[in-house]
């Protein structure tokens, strides 16, 4: 079951590991293997992130990709809008000239269903993704592990 776009995942993928190192410019080939993603869509994903402000590009030596903001600030959702916004039903997806905007049953509770997600995803920041005490990984991204420093002793 898909609840958002593969374009969406890919973009959420891309910013979790961009946070990781925010500080640093990431390629887009260093990106895409990080996340598992084609480098290709990748770099159509990057551009879109770029265009929503989300994420900076840097051309040339040392050039790649960065985030933009803090994460604890940044939801979820303005990720997934920035590439591909979550549909909401309007009118009948049948087509059904009755129904018009007057949503059947089903169709009005499939929307509720939508306008939720939309909500919990507008709740969520991004730092939320990485501090969830969960032993699951976000997106499927194996995480850089923080750097500690040796205890001499």
């Amino acid at each position: 079951m898909q609840l958002i776009s593969r374009t969406a995942e890919y973009a959420l993928r891309a910013i979790i590991w961009l946070i990781q190192e925010p500080a640093r410019s990431q390629t887009t080939r260093q990106i895409a293997a990080g996340t598992h993603t084609p480098p290709d869509y990748t770099s159509k994903v990057l551009q879109a992130l770029a265009r929503a402000g989300l994420v900076r590009g840097l051309r040339g030596l040392g050039g790649g990709f960065q985030l933009v903001g803090d994460p604890s600030h940044i939801t979820v959702l303005a990720v997934i809008n920035a590439v591909d916004p979550l549909e909401r039903i309007h009118t009948c997806p049948l087509g059904l000239k009755a129904h018009g905007k007057n949503l059947c049953p089903l169709h009005c509770g499939m929307n509720d269903v939508a306008a939720q997600m939309e909500a919990t995803f507008a709740e969520t920041k991004l730092a939320d993704l990485l501090t969830t005490g969960s032993k699951s990984v976000p997106l499927g991204i194996k995480l850089k592990l923080p750097r500690r420093t040796p205890v001499r002793g």
